[in-house]
C-alpha cells in the first residue's frame, strides 16, 4: 500500500495511461468518450475548460461517478470511455485511479487543461 504521495503518484500513474489531446479526440468522436475536469471551480473561471467536458471536483468524483450514489451523475457509466484532465496531470492521475478502483474499465488521463487548450483544442469559456 502507498505510504506517501511520490507512491500514489506512481500507482495512479501505472494504472491510467497517459493520452494526447489527439488521442482525447478521437476517442470523443470514436467511442464518445465522457472528459472530465476535476479542477476546482476558480480554476475554470479563470481559464474555461474543454469543450463539452463535465466539471465534477475531485472531492465530489466518487460520489457523481458511483451509481449507488444520491449525487451520481448519469453522464457516467462503467462501459463509457472517460477521460480526466486538471491542471498538471496529478490530480487527473488519482481521479483515474478512484475510477478504476470502482470498477471503470476505459479510464485515461489527458494531463493538464493547458496541453489542450496549446493543441488547438475547443475551449469553453465561463459565461
Amino acid at each position: 500500500m502507498a505510504t506517501n504521495v511520490k507512491e500514489l503518484m506512481a500507482a495512479a500513474n501505472a494504472a491510467v495511461p497517459k493520452v494526447t489531446p489527439d488521442e482525447a479526440r478521437r476517442l470523443v468522436a470514436e467511442q464518445n468518450a465522457l472528459i472530465v475536469d476535476v479542477r476546482d471551480t476558480p480554476e475554470i473561471q479563470a481559464s474555461g475548460k474543454v469543450k463539452g467536458a463535465l466539471h465534477v471536483p475531485r472531492g465530489m468524483l466518487e460520489f457523481r461517478a458511483d451509481p449507488e450514489s444520491p449525487y451520481h451523475d448519469k453522464s457516467f457509466g462503467k462501459d463509457r470511455t472517460v477521460i480526466l484532465y486538471c491542471a498538471s496531470g496529478g490530480r487527473s492521475a488519482l481521479s483515474g485511479k478512484t475510477l478504476k478502483d470502482l470498477g471503470y474499465d476505459k479510464v485515461f488521463n489527458l494531463g493538464a487543461f493547458k496541453d489542450w487548450a496549446d493543441s488547438g483544442g475547443a475551449v469553453e469559456k465561463p459565461s
